[in-house]
């Protein structure tokens, strides 16, 4: 309990360090040198791929689907997220006060393909392209979103904190309308000037916050059927998940980021290295790098 604790405090500190203008600039000055060191080595993507990385840049989000991407794994991918699927849903009774459910480590260790597919060097080839330095692959979440229509986590508008880039592919497992609970997100020009509005620098805001200082005709809901694939800078744009209320909303969500130590304030992948060295048994050299960074 006590180590807890502190250990929650001396986040909080490292945390307002982190966000001091001197340490920011010091990062920032960090940041843009790896980049530059890290500009020819960057691997060359498709021009289909390039407009998704400028969209991503300009907006905060682009959305593709499964199909148009064409990663070779994708059919192992969805049989194994299938078959998971109504797994997850035999805990929902017994977490009634939640708003979402996560497969457990030890079930996604039971379909490794799923984990695996984050690691695709097309996919990966296109993160590094982002973010301008090598990628720190965090691993995938299977989520069930429950549709109880409360509001709260990450269902309160909020800008991910663990890097100065994140980059998440969120696929839609069932079809996702205005009713069951979309990822939604506020341009990246418009979340600038709301931050700069509200003094934010972390938390979550409620909507009914929001909705003060912008009307929620601005909000960009992302739509789709089930293969539906949502590409998002996380750490640029006020987004959040928007409450289901028809039906749950079934998700994957692999998360990327740079390699910075940063991340051991926010926790790192979400595998135990134990299982991480199982499944890396038999990817490429280039594929570890970015799991073990």
């Amino acid at each position: 309990m006590v180590d807890k604790f502190l250990l929650k405090f001396w986040k909080k500190i490292l945390r307002k360090f982190d966000q001091h203008p001197y340490t920011k600039y010091q990062a920032d000055c960090f940041y843009q040198k790896a980049v530059e060191k890290n500009l020819h080595n960057l691997p060359i993507i498709s021009p289909e791929d390039i407009n998704l990385v400028d969209l991503v840049k300009k907006e905060g989000v682009a959305i593709t689907t499964l199909d148009q991407l064409g990663i070779i794994s994708t059919p192992d991918l969805l049989e194994s997220a299938h078959i998971l699927m109504p797994k997850i849903s035999q805990n929902v009774l017994s977490h009634s006060n939640e708003i979402v459910i996560h497969a457990s480590p030890q079930q996604i260790m039971e379909y490794p393909k799923i984990f695996l597919w984050g690691v695709e060097q097309r996919l990966l080839n296109i993160i590094e392209n982002f973010l301008g330095v090598p990628v720190a692959y965090q691993g995938v979440y299977f989520r069930q979103d429950i549709a109880n229509e409360l509001e709260a986590g990450s269902r309160l508008w909020h800008i991910d904190q663990e890097d100065r880039k994140i980059l998440k592919i969120i696929i839609y497992l069932n079809d996702v309308s205005e009713n069951n609970g979309p990822f939604q997100y506020i341009s990246k020009s418009l979340t600038s000037e709301i931050a700069y509005t509200l003094k934010y620098t972390s938390g979550y805001i409620p909507d009914k916050i929001m909705q003060k200082i912008i009307s929620s005709a601005i909000y960009k809901s992302c739509t789709g059927m089930a293969g539906t694939v949502i590409i998002a800078d996380t750490a640029s744009i006020f987004h959040r998940g928007k409450p289901p209320i028809t039906s749950d909303r079934f998700t994957l969500f692999f998360d990327y980021t740079t390699r910075r130590y940063k991340q051991a304030l926010y926790g790192t992948s979400t595998l135990p290295y134990k299982d991480l060295l199982l499944l890396s048994k038999h990817i490429s050299e280039t594929q570890k790098k970015c799991i073990f960074w």
